[in-house]
């Protein structure tokens, strides 16, 4: 089993105890949504939900079963796994499979409206209903045959929406969903180690690791599908010393003398080396995830409505009966997407280079005649609104920051060239701006490194299986025809991946053309760089 990454090269200070970073996690149980959108006057963790330990992931694993009022749900999506549902467009469906998934949808069917007003004083309990929700919801709608519309039952559609209005989330599958909050232990900690314990010794020993997680639910049960999530899982643990490193700069912001250059420079070579260490993570999910599989068996799962191949609207079952007139039918129903990790937008917000990467002319769609929608709002930005409220108020104060970075960088740089030559040694501030160019560098490798994976992983089995559908044989075939804007940027090993220029535009689960934002997005990044 590999290891995890190594420390920074550069050590952090330890964190004052005072710190935001350092203050207790909330207590999930004491929390109330209703009390309303968390307070973003301060840098209290507890206002953000964020671990010093583990970042945006939580730092115990989160609820595994909903106490007894709700084993209903709990069992429909148990029996949806232990049953193998399939894709109700699987190629070569048998008759007894499109039966078993019928016999389990008039099940749903069937039950009963669960309350939810007991759910409310617990965020745990909250988040493990949207989560079962949300994946039988899913299970449901894919596993219809395609010719069918899609009706979601009264017994799902009123309770899901009223939890996802309590957690300000959309009613489908989101990131938090599969990733943040979809892990346990595999090798569970000593029994005597009890999470949130006294002891610091204790409480350390229970903290989740890189490699000693595994996932609680799955559309397929393959170690392919585990390996997708916990790749992601990995990314937001070793992100961890990322926010870190943010909070160390903005500590050094506000002092702007020599000796803070000095050290916000330092933590930018730090920040640099701990994108690259993200970037090598993503690249090692294809040491446990085929793209055959992932393309074919479970990526086709997460579809949101608008990422549905069939293109047809969701309907809602039981809204606008007696008892549901507070709620409204949805309007933002994309899937699952990377675009939803807190983790890369804080990168984006920290570094400034979000100016960029979530300008509004990359939604990720086309207008008619060709031309981008403007008027909409960007797909990162849009994204934002399925990560959990309180990771979407620590990327609103964040943005907030009375002391950019990039402007303070710009700012030192200009103040650097003026007096430089009467300077006899080299001003700390160009340092501060060769960091700051590694560490954006190093956000663009990054993203190349995802336009590798989405070639790898959805652009070349979509091109095989076109390929092969033409001449009958199945999901076979070389993938040629690489897509010439990603064939200049992705590994050579992987150009064939990619779509042939001229095709249909593959879509993203979040409903975008992959190609086209991939690109804009990465192009933006690199544009970001500051001129020395």
């Amino acid at each position: 089993m590999a290891s995890s990454p190594p420390p920074p090269a550069h050590p952090l200070p330890a964190l004052a105890s005072s710190h935001f970073l350092s203050l207790p996690r909330p207590d999930p149980s004491s929390f109330t949504p209703q009390a309303g959108v968390p307070d973003t006057s301060t840098l209290a963790a507890h206002d953000f939900d964020v671990d010093t330990r583990t970042g945006f992931m939580p730092p115990q694993p989160p609820l595994a079963r909903l106490p007894i009022e709700w084993e209903a749900w709990e069992t429909m999506l148990a029996d949806a796994t232990e049953q193998h549902l399939q894709l109700g467009d699987k190629p070569g469906l048998s008759d007894a499979e499109k039966a078993k998934s019928e016999r389990w949808r008039q099940r749903v069917r069937d039950m009963p409206v669960l309350p939810t007003a007991d759910l409310v004083g617990s965020e745990r309990q909250l988040r493990r209903a949207h989560h079962v929700l949300a994946w039988i919801m899913h299970f449901y709608i894919h596993s219809l045959p395609p010719s069918e519309p899609v009706v979601i039952p009264r017994s799902i559609t009123l309770p899901h929406l009223r939890v996802s209005a309590h957690l300000r989330l959309p009613p489908v599958l989101t990131y938090s969903d599969d990733v943040l909050y979809n892990w346990d232990y595999l090798r569970p900690p000593s029994p005597s180690i009890t999470p949130g314990a006294d002891s610091d010794e204790d409480e350390d020993a229970a903290i989740p690791t890189l490699y000693n997680l595994r996932i609680q639910s799955s559309f397929t049960s393959t170690p392919s599908e585990s390996e997708f999530y916990l790749s992601s899982a990995r990314i937001e643990l070793a992100g961890t010393r990322a926010l870190a490193l943010m909070r160390a700069t903005m500590d050094e912001a506000f002092v702007s003398d020599a000796l803070a250059f000095r050290r916000i420079a330092r933590y930018l070579l730090s920040l640099a080396d701990i994108i690259d260490e993200l970037t090598a993570l993503l690249m090692r999910v294809r040491e446990g995830c085929d793209p055959d599989v992932f393309w074919g068996e479970i990526r086709p799962w997460f579809k949101g409505e608008d990422s549905s191949t069939a293109g047809g609207k969701w309907v809602w079952e039981g809204l606008g009966e007696a008892g549901a007139e507070d709620l409204d039918a949805p309007t933002e129903l994309s899937g699952p997407s990377a675009g939803q990790s807190s983790l890369v937008h804080a990168l984006d917000v920290f570094l400034g280079v979000d100016r960029y990467s979530h300008d509004a002319s990359l939604t990720g769609h086309k207008a008619d005649g060709g031309a981008e929608k403007r008027a909409a709002p960007s797909f990162l930005t849009r994204m934002q609104a399925y990560m959990p409220r309180h990771h979407r108020a620590f990327l609103t104060h964040l943005s907030a920051n009375p002391r950019p970075l990039r402007d303070l960088v710009i700012s030192a740089a200009a103040s650097s060239s003026q007096s430089a030559a009467t300077s006899p040694s080299s001003p700390p501030s160009l340092d501060i701006l060769a960091a700051y160019n590694a560490a954006v560098a190093s956000l663009r490798r990054f993203r190349d490194a995802h336009m590798t994976i989405v070639a790898l992983y959805i652009l070349g089995p979509a091109r095989r299986a076109k390929q092969a559908s033409e001449v009958g044989l199945g999901a076979t075939g070389n993938g040629a025809g690489a897509h010439p804007e990603l064939r200049a940027h992705a590994h050579p090993e992987f150009n064939a991946a990619v779509e042939k220029d001229g095709d249909a535009p593959e879509k993203g689960t979040g409903g975008t053309d992959l190609v086209m934002f991939l690109k804009g997005v990465r192009d933006r990044t690199a544009g970001a760089v500051l001129p020395s």
